[in-house]
């Protein structure tokens, strides 16, 4: 019995059990799997299909496929109707910029390719959008005082640097009290004067301001540093250290490698979408910016392909683009380019028909068509458009090189010569005066001892100069007689512009979005550092520029400034020519670039989170579900 159990308990015995059992069980599986190939309806359709004549089999099959294509194209049109074409992630662009990025840092940056990685690798508690609005990023929200002068913002939960580290209210105030450190030499130093900063948690920040200011929440916009990279890198130091080359901030794309040359410049810079970005990761997942020497190597890599997307180059080089297959989106640059009169330098510019003369002698339309190419807009007043009301549109547009007609000669002579001589003016011909006979509009307007000259001072910047050169030429068919004189930037700046030291000059000034324009003619500006270069005085204008700059609300700050613009164009203290478009170069691929009103060219990178290459179909229920 023992000897029995014992083998009956061996686990060989049971293992040749379960196989017998297993092979029972596959015997009727097969055998009922046979059966079924035997059901009475399997055969009957054998049968029936082996009666048919081949052509009705033809037909059958042919029938057959017909239903199952109609069927599928019922489906695609089910799913079209019922799905949408959306932005889907994937894809990379390549930037062409010129000249080399040395600061990539919110508080240094200056240049423009150091402006444009800025604009791409940081972000702030704010975010200006194509259309002239600021929208939170880093913060969720901010509650404004009644009296306008304190400011708090509470930040987003979970916020992260890209290299990961968390980002609080200490790295806000610490990036602000830099900016605030004259030691620090920062450019946006000016923006943090006299506010008071304090972080009483981790997610708030609060700032005080001294008075009232309106267009303080585009300070808001600078880039935050991150406090641990930073904290103990000294002054002397800040400029020179290897973190503005390889910069970690909280923006939409983060640096991944970049490459220098031998003497450490910037030769490539790879970034990809952040996916932990405020705002939500970006749709393409790779830049890659490429530094070229001037504008002829850059249009070269452009037109081989090497370059996919720049900005920023002067209008008369715009004829030797080849490339087809890339579209222009342009937009007027919130900037004023106009002939600033110093009324003090030369009396017969203080004279009311002079300035009005001057100004209806100018065909802008020709000037703008001849030195811009056409890619600008005629002003006839000191605020520049997409600044008041709604912001033009940017719409990409097929890329033509033709070189635009110019415009008619001016039919405004006449009206000119009226007006100086209403105001008391005698044109002397040239056989009664001084002037060269021979010479287009030969002679001289004088009244009284006085001859109506003066000269004309511009920077040697190719538009500049040679508008200067056009509007003088025009004058002097008017018969005044004007000297130019064109001077370097840098001499221009600290010679003539600085000390005031000029009649009429030719220049340009950029308008913020924010349209303060305090600086650019309130009395108070007239002297360096202040930017009043007409030397501007009038009390009702000085009374609309502060109100306006303490007004919060943005239709009253448009009607205050409406307001003020009427005054000056009465009073002309100067003559406004045109406004120069912003001028992008993108590939027909390239969806969702929306540029509004820029203040400078970085700002292209507005919406950059929401541009993209590559598109999938979505069904509705699931594109509600995300926007809900």
């Amino acid at each position: 019995m023992d000897s029995d159990y014992d083998s009956f308990n061996r686990p060989e015995v049971h293992q040749r059990g379960r196989k017998e059992g297993y092979s029972e069980r596959i015997e009727n599986i097969t055998t009922r799997l046979g059966e079924r190939r035997e059901a009475p309806y399997f055969s009957l359709f054998e049968k029936t299909l082996r009666a048919f004549s081949p052509g009705e089999r033809l037909a059958l099959y042919t029938l057959t496929i017909g239903l199952a294509l109609s069927a599928f194209a019922l489906l695609a049109l089910a799913n079209k109707a019922s799905s949408v074409i959306s932005p889907a992630r994937g894809g990379s662009l390549t930037e062409g910029v010129v000249g080399p990025a040395r600061f990539i840092n919110p508080l240094l940056s200056i240049s423009g390719p150091d402006k444009d990685l800025t604009a791409l690798i940081y972000s702030g508690l704010m975010r200006a959008t194509p259309e002239g609005a600021l929208i939170p990023d880093l913060a969720d929200r901010y509650e404004i005082s009644e009296d306008g002068t304190t400011y708090t913002f509470t930040l987003r939960n979970n916020l992260v640097f890209h290299d990961g580290n968390p980002l609080t209210s200490e790295d806000v105030l610490f990036t602000i009290q830099r900016a605030q450190n004259q030691d620090f030499k920062s450019a946006r130093r000016a923006d943090w004067e006299g506010v008071s900063v304090s972080a009483p948690d981790a997610r708030t920040i609060t700032f005080t301001l001294p008075h009232a200011y309106a267009p303080f929440l585009e300070n808001a916009t600078i880039g935050i540093l991150p406090k641990h990279l930073w904290e103990n890198v000294l002054a002397e130091e800040f400029p020179f250290d290897p973190l503005n080359m390889h910069p970690v901030g909280s923006g939409p794309y983060r640096v991944e490698h970049f490459d220098t040359s031998a003497t450490g410049a910037a030769k490539r810079y790879e970034l990809s979408s952040f996916p932990k970005f405020a705002l939500g990761e970006a749709y393409i997942k790779e830049l890659v910016f490429l530094f070229y020497p001037n504008e002829e190597t850059l249009i070269d890599a452009f037109n081989t392909g090497h370059a996919d997307n720049f900005a920023n180059i002067s209008p008369s080089e715009i004829e030797t683009l080849t490339r087809r297959n890339a579209h222009i989106v342009r937009v007027p640059l919130p900037r004023t380019f106009g002939i600033f009169f110093n009324q003090n330098k030369n009396p017969v510019l203080a004279d009311a028909a002079v300035r009005a003369a001057l100004d209806a002698s100018i065909d802008k339309k020709q000037i703008v068509d001849e030195v811009l190419k056409g890619y600008g807009a005629v002003l006839e007043g000191p605020i520049p458009p997409g600044i008041l009301g709604a912001v033009n549109p940017a719409i990409p547009t097929p890329f033509q090189n033709e070189v635009q007609e110019s415009s008619a000669p001016s039919e405004n002579m006449e009206e000119a010569r009226a007006i100086l001589s209403r105001g008391g003016w005698m044109f002397l011909p040239a056989a009664t005066s001084t002037a060269q006979a021979g010479d287009e509009g030969a002679g001289v307007w004088k009244k009284k001892d006085t001859i109506l000259e003066f000269t004309l001072a511009t920077a040697d910047e190719p538009e500049l100069s040679e508008t200067a050169q056009k509007v003088a030429a025009a004058w002097k068919a008017l018969g005044i007689n004007v000297n130019v004189h064109v001077y370097p930037l840098s001499e221009l700046n600290a010679l003539v512009l600085r000390p005031r030291n000029y009649e009429a000059v030719l220049f340009g000034e950029v308008v913020g979005r924010t349209l303060d324009l305090f600086a650019f003619w309130h009395s108070s500006q007239r002297n360096d550092p202040g930017l009043n270069l007409a030397l501007y005085t009038n009390s009702k204008v000085d009374d609309l520029l502060a109100r306006a700059r303490a007004i919060t609300d943005r239709e009253e700050r448009e009607e205050l400034y409406e307001q003020f613009s009427e005054n000056v164009e009465k009073d002309r203290p100067a003559v406004f020519l045109y406004a120069p478009d912003f001028i992008y170069f993108v590939p027909e691929a390239l969806r969702g670039v929306e540029l509004g009103a820029l203040t400078q060219p970085s700002e292209r990178f507005l919406n950059v989170y929401q541009w993209y290459t590559d598109t999938e179909r979505v069904w509705n229920i699931f594109t509600n579900e995300t926007k809900n």
